[in-house]
């Protein structure tokens, strides 16, 4: 029930993203188009600047404050001129149950990996998935687990899943560790029982990478036994959307990305468009992941399907 978005490619500034479009990510906290409910339990950004101190290390910013109010964000915002962002406003479902804490905000990276993922999604019967998920996360990363998310279990699993997760990732690598975390934790459902639909929409970079998921567990299957429990959102196939140019702002009065795939140098990946203008935004298969990197000096985006 989140909403998201990743930015490769020539320094923008974060304002851009974050706050000045038609719908821009702060706004989609409180008004998502395309999402029926609101996202209001924290807000987090890791950016990384090629012309800052050590580039490999991201500015982290997270707080449970609803980021529309958020002075401290907006006067960032205006500063940091990033050329690799990933953002995320928390959604978590209309409960007494639910946790809200500075160690579920996303992004999720842990210490020495260059990996940090954001979710979009709900994994069904969380709790009694932990005990079995537990062995296949390496110990050192079992360690730095501080929240009470899905979402974290996931980047655990993703990052255990790689041979070296201190090192930039190959598209092939990456791909690989996704896989093999689907299938971690479709198996373990399965051992459980578990076959409600649980979507798991992620967005993965290192500054260098961006890779985006549109997944979905068992889509289809909700829940009878209590219709309390069934959550609007679960009706429709969690969206994923991306658009790639050589020019992102706002060009005569309106927000958009201009200059065509052809000559892209920049790409971006949202859970829905940020601008009024969609018609340069196309829509992220379903079960597929979506990968883009800087190695020709512009981004070049490919397409994994997923089992």
């Amino acid at each position: 029930m989140c909403r998201a978005l990743a930015y490769l490619g020539q320094p923008v500034l974060l304002d851009n993203l974050l706050f000045q479009p038609d719908s821009a990510l702060v706004k989609q906290s409180f008004m998502p188009k395309m999402l029926g409910l609101l996202n209001l339990a924290g807000f987090g950004f890791k950016a990384w600047d090629r012309g800052s101190f050590d580039p490999d290390k991201p500015f982290g910013y997270a707080s449970t404050s609803l980021p529309v109010y958020d002075r401290n964000l907006k006067a960032l915002a205006e500063k940091i001129r990033p050329s690799c962002v990933l953002a995320h406003v928390r959604g978590v479902p209309y409960s007494t149950d639910a946790v809200i804490s500075r160690q579920n905000v996303h992004p999720f990276q842990f210490p020495g990996c260059r990996i940090a993922l954001a979710h979009n999604g709900d994994l069904d019967c969380m709790r009694d998935m932990k005990p079995l998920l537990v062995g296949h996360v390496r110990p050192e990363f079992v360690k730095m687990i501080t929240g009470t998310t899905d979402s974290e279990w996931i980047y655990a699993l993703l990052i255990s899943n790689l041979e070296d997760p201190a090192r930039s990732a190959t598209a092939e690598e990456i791909v690989r560790a996704v896989e093999k975390t689907l299938a971690i934790l479709r198996d373990t459902r399965a051992r459980l029982g578990i076959a409600l639909t649980s979507p798991v929409n992620l967005f993965i970079t290192t500054g260098n990478q961006l890779a985006a998921v549109r997944y979905c567990f068992d889509f289809g299957c909700y829940r009878t036994d209590d219709p309390a429990r069934l959550i609007e959102a679960n009706f429709n196939y969690y969206s994923l959307w991306y658009t790639s140019g050589s020019e992102y702002g706002c060009h005569d009065g309106e927000w958009k990305m201009i200059g065509g795939a052809d000559t892209a140098d920049s790409i971006m990946i949202a859970s829905e468009p940020l601008t009024r203008d969609t018609s340069t935004w196309l829509e992220v298969p379903e079960y597929s992941m979506i990968y883009a990197d800087t190695r020709s000096g512009r981004p070049t985006v490919e397409v994994h399907y997923l089992d």
